[in-house]
């Protein structure tokens, strides 16, 4: 702990510490898509077939958190990781023309790696893009390898084959191969070429596109898991007792002829539950593959001990829990992500962080170990007392929010008409809605006049299967909640702290 002590002392105070000056830290972020905690083994409620040997060792070689609620949706936890902010700060991000078509202002929403260039960093971003048809090369980005989804429309569901591939702002060419290990490969190129001239530390954001739908594996991983067994989440069909009004619709699975559940007409290709997970699964495979391949050569090249290596994705999957086969709703199952921090010789090897942690915390962390002043006022808490001692109290709660496809002031008051208020498509759709995680209880506020809250106990219940709110020896504790949520929402400058649509008070 004694190089931490030094690095923490010389970031926060931009002071020479000893006789050495320190070197500044690379950054490795690999961003998965899609990607629930459940599908890596070092979790333990990951099904007991799953194999992710480099991915348990790269936990192995640092802090694993059990909860990190990194975002809702592919397109707003990436505004939120390039800003700072929640999406309903990210000011002049909108979707605009044929989906995945998307927009925004750089002078109103600013993208934070432009300052780390500002400050002597080398940024890489290498993959998926899902926020806006300008993806910042020149201003945000030193080196970039893209698929910009949002430009190239007729080319947005290419998510394994035949992508458009933009390099450093040239010409878009059609690239063949498997996009995962296409990224692994670039990305091997970019840390070779580093280590080649070393003057500059670097920062990467690897964004694979994996494991998104339709979850296609590598052909070598075909079938890889084809024996194995998937359990039948006890929920999977409603009703759902204690759950919102819009609980008791979703119906992404039936049964089929043999009984067992099938996606209810395209809900995950209307394919078997066991089937579907099990493609899902093997499609994690060449993720694994790639993050053993980059952590080799990390250490071949001497580099491993000063590159900050984070692993996590935009947020969870749901694979029958609640009904779902997607993302979107506030419960663990569709939006709780892997998050491992790994950086041998400065924070702990092998420990396992219990308190939960939010995307928009990973920001002011880069900028900790950068020492790199904050540009702006940032949501998110910075994570580093807990790296130093994950044991801590961590005196944070965790803010998670879905509005939709608005961003910014658009979010200022809550809409009414079903087509700006719920996400997704019958039978799944989800309505807006914030919530806030802190200490063991999760509470969760559907932005829906009159619409009942919830209250759950995650150490319990991890399910969430019994909500609490609907409890009257609970209500002093979700009264607390609910003030204490409102409250994260003035911090955070949400338009719509104060604009909120009544809930249903049960107990007075």
């Amino acid at each position: 702990m004694i190089g931490f002590t030094v690095m923490l002392s010389w970031a926060s105070t931009g002071v020479c510490v000893g006789k050495e000056k320190p070197v500044r830290p690379n950054i490795l972020f690999i961003y998965t898509d899609d990607h629930s905690y459940r599908t890596v083994n070092s979790y333990p409620e990951a099904y007991d077939w799953v194999r992710t040997p480099n991915i348990d060792s790269l936990a192995r070689r640092g802090v694993q958190f059990s909860y990190a609620y990194i975002g809702t949706w592919c397109m707003a936890s990436r505004a939120s990781l390039l800003t700072g902010h929640q999406p309903y700060g990210v000011e002049s991000m909108r979707m605009e023309g044929e989906y995945p078509g998307s927009t925004y202002d750089p002078g109103q929403s600013p993208f934070w790696p432009k300052v780390f260039r500002e400050n002597g960093y080398v940024t890489a971003q290498i993959g998926k893009w899902h926020t806006g048809t300008d993806t910042g090369f020149g201003r945000d980005w030193d080196h970039q390898i893209v698929w910009n989804r949002p430009a190239y429309p007729e080319n947005s569901r290419n998510y394994y084959y035949d992508q458009l591939i933009t390099i450093n702002g040239g010409e878009t060419k059609l690239v063949k191969g498997y996009s995962t290990d296409n990224y692994t490969r670039w990305a091997l190129d970019f840390i070779r070429e580093r280590h080649r001239n070393p003057e500059k530390p670097w920062y990467l954001w690897l964004c694979y596109g994996a494991v998104h739908g339709p979850f296609t594996p590598a052909d070598r991983h075909l079938k890889a898991y084809s024996e194995a067994k998937v359990p039948i989440p006890a929920d999977i069909y409603p009703p759902r007792p204690g759950k919102p009004e819009y609980m008791q619709h979703v119906e992404q699975w039936i049964k089929g002829e043999d009984g067992q559940p099938v996606g209810n007409g395209s809900n995950c290709n209307g394919r078997p539950l066991e089937s579907a997970v099990q493609q899902y699964h093997e499609g994690v495979l060449a993720i694994d593959e790639g993050v053993g391949r980059i952590m080799k050569l990390l250490k071949e090249t001497n580099q491993l001990r000063n590159t900050l290596v984070v692993f996590t994705s935009d947020q969870g999957f749901a694979w029958g829990q609640h009904g779902f086969c997607k993302k979107l709703a506030p419960y663990d199952a569709t939006i709780r992500s892997p998050l491992i921090v790994s950086m041998p010789g400065t924070i702990p090897q092998g420990v396992v962080c219990e308190t939960a942690v939010g995307g928009v915390d990973l920001v002011p962390t880069f900028f900790r170990f950068a020492g790199i002043k904050l540009p702006w006022k940032m949501h998110g808490n910075d994570l580093t007392s807990l790296l130093q001692n994950p044991k801590s109290n961590w005196d944070h709660s965790v803010l998670v929010a879905l509005t939709g496809m608005k961003y910014g002031s658009e979010t200022d008051r809550v809409p009414t008409n079903p087509k700006d208020l719920y996400m997704g498509s019958v039978p799944g759709r989800v309505p807006w809605w914030i919530s806030l995680r802190q200490g063991r209880y999760k509470y969760i506020r559907t932005l829906i006049e009159g619409e009942i809250e919830e209250l759950y106990d995650l150490e319990l219940d991890p399910e969430e299967l019994r909500n609490l709110a609907l409890e009257q020896k609970f209500a002093g504790m979700l009264r607390k909640f609910r003030k204490a949520t409102i409250i994260e929402l003035h911090r955070t400058d949400a338009g719509m702290a104060d604009h909120l649509p009544a809930v249903k008070e049960l107990f007075y």
